[in-house]
């Protein structure tokens, strides 16, 4: 390991103590799980459900969008209510009914403060007390909450089968008119419901938290944070605080000084090379990653203005074929996929360079076979889960073919499975290009992380396949964040690091050593936080105190390295500077800067604020969460598979010189419309729901009443304007690439200065860069920096 011996030390301590970590309360996730019984009987021995009418309704909820529509647990939509917590509020309010009637003969809001006393102390008793054997597997219920229940699921039916009195509450709830038309299963869906809120309202043990940690705050019931709660949320903060702390000082005292940066050579060595067949078909990857990135962008207007009118799109009745479930689906679905392509096709352009300059044999096969056969992933899936939804698929198809319920993993499971094999498949297609460069001399340390996290990004999205259909929901949730967080926000961001250290090393601006220093610190400092931190998306999953600890402890280690991405974006916009011809790649550079500004706010400030156990208790579930996913998806790993995007077209085009007036309308509007969104419409909403949500409990604050005020509505009206300037944007950049792949050689020089026109091969000689490229074998991969 040589030199850098400590740093490679470190990251595999941190790798081997966070995955243990993350294994071994894992584990705990599976023994501690909330128990599903095999039967719910009434105390004269009826028989209400069972654990396979509760499973049938599971699978129920996940064929009409599942967390597409409203949410469990907390997580999910936001235009309809939780069901966990609506659920538990209504049979809360219908077992007083029961109760105040059977006692006193008069509805409960007729009594007097003392009476509602006596049966609110009751009502605790009953709900919190845990009445399931263990020996058995059986849930007793008494006479009167089953009464309660039965009311419950009737309204439930109603609502989701049509019922023409609860119209205006669909459309407030962004509902189809009949969202499940078997009346056999939504009796089932109610069946799963309840056993979310049972979940809720029960203590684990005696005395003690529910198995949802008292989450959701429900006064009714006494659901309120736990002590520890409380405590380890204290730590949370001490520890960022130390973490912080430590950086700086680490920064200040152990960091040596940095070997003088090399001379930046002459010409940019990434041009100094023919293109690969390869590389030079990478363009309708570019395509699609803009193509899909267009359709999301469009799809996000069209759901958020279902948050207002929520039934069709300005008049028009759009629900009954494309329903917010269904676009929602699709908008979050986009995104997932030309972000991932985005960073593939950034893959695949690196290839050949780290290969000398040249493809392995069939190397341009496999990359045109991986292109169509995501673009049959992505048409499937998507008609999948138009048919699911829909209810044109039949039932037992669902999950396979259609959708699985689950947010950021909703397509089919026959879809995903061939997205874990064409993400395996561009694995074999890097390490093509990668084992041989691994077999020669020289200083491969950077090549090497590098390979890890291709290997990383090509096996772990299979973690998606470790659940079922009828999988317990908090086992599936564990394994689901690993493909969200794990996956998502831990291996592609050390990839992106690890990528842009090593474009930057072989274009000669950063030494070798430098390079893989910083890489391998970095990796180090996310993989700290970030695998154990998986955990804090646990908290109310039907999981135990030492889960809520761990998430805790290590998600406020994962902001730590975010405070010093202001050096960072410096870093690469002083890169610039370092060479004529580095104006080329402005407008990527550019897009870099972003990616480390929204990191900070997006991943750091807006994560931050929700991750705490005392601060998401109340947080889960509101417009805080999307405020934080839209500022951290689209702000870091959306800004980042576009400068990739941007990065590989001005390479594969060589005579192509960006439109000035397109980038700079492109790169701030779909900054300032990502900021209008967020701070007149998402923050604000979701900070009123918080003020609802700590005063009254969620389900208030996800309710018809409070999210139809006038306040509210308006400003959900008002993101509009946002996504208006977001949508110009990002039509502008896409444009720019349509033009970049289509018409490379009709260089637009508007807005360039003398010196940028003197900088630019394309300008200075057209087809001088190919010209006068060396043979294949001579080409520059990093080793000199691009000096020889």
């Amino acid at each position: 390991m040589g030199k850098y011996k400590t740093l490679w030390w470190t990251l595999i301590a941190v790798l081997g103590v966070t995955f243990a970590l993350l294994g071994y309360f894992g584990v705990e996730v599976y023994r501690k799980a909330p128990p599903i019984p095999d039967q719910v009987i009434t105390e004269s021995g009826e028989t209400l459900m069972t654990e396979t009418s509760i499973l049938d309704g599971q699978t129920a909820w996940q064929s009409v969008g599942g967390m597409q529509l409203g949410s469990i647990w907390g997580h999910g939509a936001y235009q309809a209510p939780d069901w966990t917590a609506d659920w538990l509020h209504r049979e809360l309010l219908a077992w007083l009914e029961l109760a105040s009637e059977e006692t006193y003969g008069v509805p409960y809001d007729q009594l007097d403060g003392r009476e509602q006393n006596a049966l609110r102390y009751e009502l605790k008793q009953a709900y919190r007390r845990n009445t399931w054997d263990a020996a058995t597997d059986t849930l007793v219920v008494s006479e009167r909450r089953a009464r309660a229940m039965a009311m419950t699921a009737d309204y439930y039916s109603r609502l989701f089968g049509g019922d023409p009195a609860l119209q205006p509450t669909r459309e407030n709830y962004a509902m189809k008119e009949i969202t499940l038309a078997d009346e056999a299963r939504r009796e089932q869906m109610t069946h799963f419901f309840f056993w979310t809120a049972w979940a809720a309202s029960t203590e684990r043990y005696p005395g003690e938290a529910t198995y949802t940690n008292n989450w959701p705050h429900e006064p009714l019931i006494d659901n309120k944070p736990t002590a520890e709660n409380i405590v380890w949320s204290i730590a949370s903060v001490v520890l960022l605080i130390a973490g912080v702390g430590g950086l700086i000082w680490g920064w200040a005292f152990l960091r040596k000084e940095g070997e003088e940066e090399p001379d930046a050579p002459a010409r940019d060595p990434l041009t100094t090379f023919e293109l690969t067949a390869s590389q030079r078909s990478l363009g309708k990857y570019l395509l699609a990653v803009v193509g899909l990135f267009t359709l999301q962008v469009f799809l996000g207007g069209f759901v958020a203005h279902y948050t207002v009118e929520g039934q069709g799109f300005y008049g028009i009745q759009t629900s009954d074929w494309l329903p917010y479930s269904l676009v929602r689906t699709w908008h979050i679905q986009a995104a997932m996929f030309w972000i991932a392509t985005g960073f593939l096709a950034a893959g695949l352009f690196l290839a050949p360079i780290i290969n000398g300059g040249k493809d392995p044999k069939y190397q341009k096969l496999g990359v045109d076979i991986l292109f169509w056969a995501l673009i049959l992933v992505v048409v499937g899936s998507f008609v999948g889960n138009f048919l699911a939804i829909n209810q044109l698929m039949p039932a037992e198809w669902s999950f396979m073919l259609g959708h699985q319920g689950y947010e950021y993993v909703d397509l089919g499971r026959f879809w995903q499975i061939l997205k874990v094999g064409g993400i395996a498949f561009w694995l074999v297609l890097m390490m093509r290009g990668i084992a041989p460069a691994l077999r020669q001399g020289g200083d491969k340390h950077l090549l090497v992380l590098l390979t890890a996290s291709v290997v990383a990004i090509g096996l772990f999205y299979g973690a998606g396949l470790a659940y079922g259909e009828r999988t317990h929901i908090s086992i599936m949730e564990y394994w689901r964040w690993w493909v969200v967080h794990l996956w998502v926000e831990g291996f592609f961001e050390v990839f992106a690091t690890t990528a842009l250290a090593f474009i930057f090393c072989s274009m000669g601006l950063v030494s070798r050593t430098m390079a893989t220093a910083a890489a391998l610190a970095s990796a180090s400092l996310f993989m700290l936080g970030g695998v154990p931190g998986t955990f804090h998306h646990l908290y109310f999953s039907g999981t135990t105190t030492p889960v809520m600890a761990v998430g805790a402890t290590f998600s406020a280690l994962e902001v730590v390295p975010l405070v010093v991405l202001g050096y960072e974006a410096w870093e690469n916009w002083r890169l610039k500077f370092r060479a004529p011809w580095m104006r080329n790649i402005k407008w990527p550079l550019y897009f870099f800067v972003a990616v480390a500004f929204w990191n900070m706010l997006g991943a750091g400030v807006f994560g931050f604020m929700i991750n705490p156990p005392i601060s998401l208790y109340y947080l889960q579930g509101l417009n805080t969460t999307p405020t934080h996913a839209h500022a951290a998806l689209f702000g870091v790993y959306g800004f980042l598979a576009l400068g990739f995007v941007l990065l590989v077209l001005r390479y594969i085009r060589p005579r192509l010189v960006f439109n000035e007036k397109l980038m700079k309308t492109a790169f701030w509007w779909l900054n300032g419309g990502l900021v209008l969104m967020l701070f007149t419409s998402l923050l604000p909403v979701g900070i009123f729901q918080f003020v609802g949500s700590a005063s009254e409990g969620l389900w208030y604050a996800r309710s018809e009443a409070f999210l139809q005020q006038p306040i509210l509505v308006t400003l959900r009206w008002v993101r509009t304007l946002g996504d208006v300037v977001f949508i110009v944007g990002a039509v502008a950049v896409t444009w720019q690439v349509v033009k970049g792949v289509f018409f490379p050689d009709a260089p637009e020089t508007a807005g360039l200065s003398k010196a940028a026109k003197q900088g630019s091969p394309a300008l200075a000689g057209g087809d001088a860069m190919l010209a006068e490229a060396p043979e294949a074998d001579s080409v520059c991969c990093g080793q000199c920096g691009g000096n020889t």
